[in-house]
């Protein structure tokens, strides 16, 4: 079996890269797993991205521990702990980077027991999540190193992909991957098949088990120990949430218990109170309300009221 992950930032396009690898791989005859996976999803943040294929069903699930190739789209990530880039790496584990260094450097910079490389990155960028095709490039790559993928196979896949897209796009598109992958040919087929692993010799990793807490030590209250009340975070808000007492029930909970920051307090008559020096605007409150009783408005309208001395 094959097992091949990707890194790279939101925006860059692993998550393509990853489903044009195992598009081809498929096209190749194989059995083919593939799938993103995030952590922050915004555009900049560290994502990894999976391809297992073998030619016989695949029973392996959840992420690759111990890669055969791993791929970095962005240079920036290696030195990242978040990252994870070298997790698993072995002597028979092949690293790409696409990267303005020379193998050299990169080598002499990481000295790893496997073997480095470098796909010679086409352009800088200021934004590095605009790295022009760059998932592309690092899918095309990838096809090359397995040595078991057809050039019009690796056209056809990435054709498949990104079909949506208008056909200049696509033809770009077409063109990065087929250059990187004859860059890579160069290489030779290094990247091997590993053997598949017995569900009986699974060694379980070393987790670590949280200590239980009870709820009020664990809940994200503003106001408990250990937290920052200092430090005002409804200075973030854009917009506020703000209670019409004439429609508020009295539930005394729904709004507090779903505030993250637990920002909502109640009195002893059951009327929820917001501390606006710490509530951030993420308007839960607005959504979970039964009676719809909290609204949202402009934290500038509410701010323009307050300098007016009129109640927000």
């Amino acid at each position: 079996m094959y097992r091949i992950r990707f890194h790279g930032r939101g925006g860059q396009g692993m998550k393509t890269a990853s489903r044009i690898l195992g598009s081809a791989f498929f096209r190749a005859g194989f059995d083919v797993q593939d799938a993103p996976r995030y952590g922050a999803e915004r555009r900049g943040a560290p994502i990894f991205a999976y391809v297992r294929a073998a030619r016989k069903p695949i029973n392996e699930r959840g992420i690759i521990t111990e890669p055969d190739l791993v791929i970095v789209a962005d240079e920036s990530l290696v030195g990242i702990a978040a990252a994870g880039v070298p997790q698993g790496l072995t002597e028979r584990s092949v690293l790409l980077i696409n990267s303005h260094e020379d193998t050299a450097t990169w080598a002499h910079r990481l000295n790893l027991a496997g073997p480095v490389l470098v796909l010679p990155a086409r352009e800088t960028v200021a934004d590095r999540a605009e790295l022009p095709f760059a998932g592309t490039a690092c899918a095309g790559a990838a096809a090359a190193l397995v040595g078991v993928i057809p050039r019009d196979v690796l056209d056809a896949a990435v054709c498949e992909e990104l079909a949506s897209l208008p056909a200049t796009v696509i033809e770009q598109n077409v063109s990065v991957a087929l250059h990187a992958y004859d860059e890579m040919q160069e290489q030779g087929v290094l990247v091997r098949e590993a053997p598949a692993r017995s569900a009986q010799n699974y060694q379980p990793p070393a987790w670590l088990e949280p200590v239980f807490e009870d709820a009020r030590r664990s809940a994200p209250a503003i106001h408990a120990a250990a937290t920052s009340v200092q430090v005002r975070t409804g200075l973030w808000r854009t917009l506020r949430p703000v209670i019409d007492y004439d429609r508020c029930n009295k539930c005394w909970w729904v709004c507090s218990t779903f505030c993250p920051d637990s920002c909502i307090t109640v009195t002893a008559d059951g009327v929820p109170e917001i501390d606006y020096d710490h509530c951030k605007g993420c308007m839960i409150c607005v959504a979970k309300c039964p009676p719809h009783a909290i609204g949202a408005i402009p934290e500038t309208e509410a701010r323009d009221a307050e300098a007016a001395g009129e109640p927000s």
